[in-house]
């Protein structure tokens, strides 16, 4: 068995209902809260007045922040020039990963008070982060990124000179994350085919990945098989509770084998896509793994044939297609084959709908190989990358 570290995880409550858990967990780290929710969707739906009347009835005051998309450095810089001085004992972050990559950037910064700029990485001085953190709890309300177990909090300047990057340390990582199906009810259709995919293929991702290890695998199989059975059938019908539960777990596990051994080459692209172009995470990332999946097993094929990855591909494809006799080829066919069929059945659209052309290409490559890209399980070429990128256009 190969050597591993597990990194900090928060303590984890998941289930249905146990949004009721969170004024009482609140109340245990003070009595003034910050609410970092997104642009307003918690607001108009039945969940808000449960929050907030739980939250009275334990004795917290709170200030609410609106998260309006993708969180910038600007943007957690305002909030904690505007609330470093505040008596905050606690940030509660509910909502997608914006909001929650929001949360757990403002928490980490209102004590220190100083710009998330430092700390970014590769840009600016990284400068390393001494903390404190103010208490943070994660509430997800899409099954997706896995924020609400990882200690990074992703920030993006949009344009052509524009970035995404990571404001990354344990100490970041949430003390709570409170893990509830039943608020995935809401998501429309879009929301939870992004989301789904950017979840499968984190642990997909991490499966294969070149820190891979026993118990990151464990859980990525699990949450593959769980995403398996639960995505389409959660993308057709959010009132599937079954189906909610599963993706509610895939996305959990995902944050957590992610946080723990690396990404890859779909990642990998994601970040310059998300910073040049209009492209949400989830979407960027599902319209690219089925040929990114593809391209990494022709290189290791070509490259190293005997890579232990070449099998775990093939270990998915019969776990996807359930069909445990194929050969290795065939499976890794039956692997390629369902990620163009969930593809095409989410209705994810192609790179050209958010204004990405052939011409942009040589940029985006030249732009991929952060730290995501280091954990792919083959070291691909520029062409492999172009080949990626011109096939979704």
């Amino acid at each position: 068995m190969t050597e591993f570290s597990l990194s900090r995880l928060p303590r984890i409550e998941f289930g249905a209902c146990v949004l009721a858990r969170l004024p009482a967990l609140a109340r245990g780290y003070g009595a003034h809260a910050l609410l970092v929710t997104g642009a307003g969707s918690l607001k108009s739906s039945s969940f808000w007045p449960a929050v907030t009347a739980g939250l009275k009835a334990q004795g917290i005051s709170w200030l609410h922040l609106a998260i309006p998309g993708e969180p910038s450095p600007q943007m957690v810089d305002e909030a904690v020039r505007a609330l470093h001085l505040e008596p905050i004992d606690v940030v509660i972050g509910i909502g997608g990963g914006s909001a929650l990559d929001a949360a757990k950037a403002i928490a980490g910064l209102l004590k220190p008070g100083n710009s998330v700029m430092n700390h970014l990485e590769g840009v600016g001085p990284e400068l390393p982060y001494a903390g404190p953190a103010t208490p943070f709890i994660a509430v997800p309300t899409t099954a997706g990124t896995g924020s609400e177990a990882t200690k990074n909090a992703v920030l993006s300047v949009p344009g052509m000179d524009g970035f995404k990057k990571s404001f990354r340390d344990e100490k970041l990582v949430a003390e709570v994350a409170l893990v509830d199906p039943d608020l995935l009810a809401t998501c429309p259709p879009a929301v939870i085919a992004a989301n789904g995919m950017d979840a499968f293929t984190q642990l997909l991702e991490s499966f294969v990945s070149s820190r891979a290890a026993p118990l990151t695998d464990s859980l990525a199989w699990g949450g593959m098989k769980a995403a398996r059975d639960g995505l389409l059938a959660l993308y057709v019908g959010a009132g599937d509770a079954v189906a909610r539960e599963r993706m509610a777990y895939a996305a959990l596990v995902s944050g957590i084998a992610l946080a723990q051994v690396g990404l890859g080459s779909v990642h990998g692209l994601a970040a310059p896509l998300g910073a040049f172009f209009p492209i949400p995470h989830g979407v960027a990332c599902g319209t690219l793994v089925a040929m990114a999946t593809r391209i990494n097993i022709e290189a290791l094929r070509t490259r190293e044939p005997a890579h232990p990855a070449l099998g775990k591909y093939a270990q998915v494809g019969r776990l996807l297609s359930k069909q445990g006799h194929l050969d290795q080829e065939a499976a890794h066919v039956a692997l390629i084959d369902t990620l163009e069929a969930w593809t095409h059945a989410l209705g994810l659209p192609t790179l050209a709908h958010y204004g990405v052309t052939p011409a942009d290409i040589p940029r985006i490559v030249a732009d991929s190989r952060g730290s995501s890209m280091k954990t792919n399980p083959v070291l691909l070429e520029d062409s492999d990358i172009a080949a990626i990128l011109a096939a979704r256009i």
